[in-house]
């Protein structure tokens, strides 16, 4: 019986909004998924990224097994310790690859979840010119394509919107045109928007955008959201939005009283599990970080650290079995669900 249904979530076409049943579903490289079916998740990886700039990069830059040869036993560690999916934040122009991810995806049983959108941070070299110059319309249109056929024709579809933007108090034109995109996109998709943006000011600009368009908070996860204040991060997390602490990398850890040490992290836990907000949390490390270019693909940083060093820190701050969870578990099973 259980693998008939599994069999039906991998082959039911999912539309905006859908619902098997009563179940929220998730767009992984290998198809739909039961939000349920999830397990421990990684909400903000990457496996490969290529920072050469948007008119340079493309697939010709890597060899697909040598990329897989090196990262899979990264990603074995990390399913060992307990985790079953992966979200890889590569946009395209700075490394995203849908086949290579499928390929890794079936040969280590994660469920891995690729993006659709456009990084617009590092004042935009990650977009060419002639993508900057298109309107807001046709910019959404060539990601709600990227949903429904599949990415560059692989048939691999995207499970959320990805974009970035600079860390200026206000958003620049181009940036401003990436979140109306993306508010676009996800009204016609149910697709979650992840914004690289960082401090305060540009985090409650995007909401403000979306909102104009009556979408709710909870379609946006303010990423990197650890470079905003405390109150910041309350303040959008009691509108809706996601709260996404990434970056966490236990290396800064060897600098006592060091920002953003695994300590760090916990204690900003604590303090929005205390404001009533643990449900709003999501967290991550950021890492891997395969660079094209380099031999063997340069330094690679694992996975492990959330596994090895901040979950038992927390459960040492005092959190429950349940509220790990509810971080872990049940707080991406929300963020990435497909609904509108």
């Amino acid at each position: 019986m259980r693998s008939t249904i599994v069999l039906l979530l991998l082959t039911v076409i999912l539309t905006p909004g859908c619902h098997t049943g009563d179940q929220d579903m998730v767009m992984t490289v290998g198809g739909p998924v039961a939000s349920n079916e999830l397990g421990m998740t990684l909400t903000h990886e990457h496996l490969l990224v290529d920072f050469i700039g948007a008119e340079n990069s493309g697939y010709h830059r890597w060899n697909r097994d040598s990329v897989a040869e090196r990262v899979i036993p990264f990603l074995e560690a990390l399913r060992e310790s307990g985790f079953q999916s992966f979200v890889e934040c590569t946009p395209v122009y700075l490394g995203r690859d849908p086949l290579l991810l499928k390929m890794i995806s079936e040969k280590t049983g994660m469920h891995i979840i690729t993006n659709t959108g456009y990084y617009g941070a590092r004042n935009n070299m990650f977009i060419p010119d002639e993508v900057l110059k298109q309107s807001v319309e046709e910019i959404s249109a060539t990601w709600i394509n990227e949903f429904e056929s599949g990415i560059e024709g692989t048939g691999i579809r995207p499970g959320f919107i990805k974009i970035g933007v600079d860390r200026d108090d206000t958003l620049s034109a181009e940036h401003r045109k990436l979140i109306h995109a993306a508010a676009l996109t996800h009204k016609k998709t149910g697709l979650v928007i992840a914004s690289h943006t960082g401090p305060d000011a540009p985090a409650f600009e995007q909401i403000k955008v979306i909102k104009s368009y009556g979408i709710d908070p909870s379609a946006f996860i303010w990423v990197h959201a650890q470079h905003g204040s405390l109150e910041g991060n309350i303040a959008a997390a009691e509108e809706g939005a996601w709260i996404s602490l990434d970056n966490v990398n236990v290396r800064r850890d060897a600098n006592p009283g060091a920002l953003f040490s695994t300590a760090w992290y916990a204690d900003r836990i604590v303090a929005l599990k205390d404001a009533g907000l643990l449900h709003r949390v999501l967290i991550s490390h950021d890492a891997g970080w395969y660079s094209p270019g380099e031999p063997g693909g340069g330094e690679f940083r694992g996975f492990t650290d959330i596994s090895g060093v901040v979950i038992p820190l927390l459960t040492e701050y005092g959190l429950k079995q349940t509220e790990i969870e509810q971080i872990l578990i049940r707080n991406p099973e929300k963020a990435l669900a497909i609904r509108k």
